[in-house]
């Protein structure tokens, strides 16, 4: 086993851990813990067993099995920045929507 390899499944674990963590202080929904939890496990197994990435590379005609890997990270960054931004924009709109509220309510 590579060095790699085993910094990639003690971070897995590290951070699997705090999804329960998490999970357990109710700071995150069901539907949250399930998302990372699944993402840190595939990580760990691919930690395990990162021979599989190859078969995935031949599936989608990609060169390197780390390559698929670095793909698909990418993908999944820019989705969660996606979900981010919605979040963070629906969070604005809130709070310039309570803002008026009050300064409404001040001005009578």
């Amino acid at each position: 086993m590579e060095i790699v390899q085993i910094l990639i499944i003690l971070f897995g674990l590290f951070a699997f851990s705090r999804v329960i963590l998490r999970f357990k202080d109710k700071e995150i929904t069901m539907k949250e813990f399930l998302f990372w939890g699944v993402l840190w496990l595939v990580i760990i197994f691919f930690g395990f067993m990162p021979d599989i990435t190859k078969i995935f590379a031949g599936l989608l005609g990609i060169g390197r099995g780390t390559d698929v890997a670095i793909y698909i990270s990418i993908i999944l960054l820019f989705y969660l920045i996606f979900r981010i931004y919605v979040k963070t924009e629906n969070i604005e709109q809130e709070v310039t929507k309570i803002v008026r509220e009050i300064t409404l309510k001040k001005k009578k």
